[in-house]
């Protein structure tokens, strides 16, 4: 049982210098505290704390040297696709630069899945994605409900496309994203019947085999569903950096 019972305590150690490195509490360049330090102060053996210690190196985060300590690297070099470091940056961006980031890798890798979806999609997927739609139209008075048939109409189309690496990369990010009020938010008021008019131009094209279309129609989708959120996820004004 102890290697399990350390491992639960590494990743609480992990995610609090994470959050720290993120917040900036801990600068870029510092050293974190000691081995004994933080032993002290997690009530944790210096093994967790070693173990600990290479969960934030290979995270890119910092560099343990001998003799000069664990120092905080630069933010260009940290995996920003790693789910902790992700969660830490969405919930530190204050002007929501992440997200908007977060969008625009969203949008590109989607246009192209749309694209190529429209191109090779076969007589099953046709079927299933107009059932979809059409199930999707059903839910416009469950906000809840539309939330989770919506990523389930993305998903078929990202499956469809048969590029599963972009799929894995947009499924990753896009995953931890929503769970952030702050990048989901509550719905404006009439959002849903535009998302639904926005996913069946989507669909239709898909159907039609245009993929010029469904790439333009799947990135206007994202960027102007995320436009229409982000304003209102801060009384109504857009975060200044």
């Amino acid at each position: 049982m102890e290697p399990r019972r350390g491992g639960r305590l590494g990743d609480t150690v992990v995610a609090h210098v994470v959050d720290r490195i993120v917040s900036g509490s801990y600068a870029v360049g510092e050293s974190l505290p000691t081995e004994p330090q933080l032993c002290a102060e997690f009530g944790i053996s210096r093994t967790v704390v070693r173990e600990s210690i290479k969960l934030l190196e290979e995270k890119g985060l910092v560099k343990a040297t001998s003799g000069r300590g664990t120092q905080v690297l630069p933010r260009a070099g940290w995996n920003l696709l790693d789910p902790v470091v992700l969660e830490a940056q969405i919930r530190h961006d204050r002007g929501l630069h992440i997200l908007d980031d977060l969008v625009e890798v969203r949008a590109a890798l989607e246009c192209d899945m749309a694209a190529r979806c429209a191109r090779v999609i076969g007589p099953a997927d046709k079927e299933a994605l107009a059932r979809q739609l059409d199930f999707l139209a059903t839910c416009v008075d469950d906000p809840e409900r539309y939330l989770a048939e919506d990523v389930v109409f993305h998903e078929m189309i990202m499956a469809a496309s048969g590029n599963e690496l972009g799929y894995a990369i947009v499924h990753s990010i896009h995953a931890k994203a929503r769970l952030s009020g702050r990048y989901n938010g509550m719905p404006p008021a009439g959002d849903l019947a535009v998302s639904l008019a926005e996913h069946q131009r989507i669909g239709a094209a898909i159907l039609a085999n245009d993929p010029d279309a469904a790439a333009t129609h799947m990135r206007r989708h994202i960027v102007e569903s995320w436009e229409r959120r982000r304003p209102a996820l801060h009384g109504g004004q857009t975060p200044t950096p």
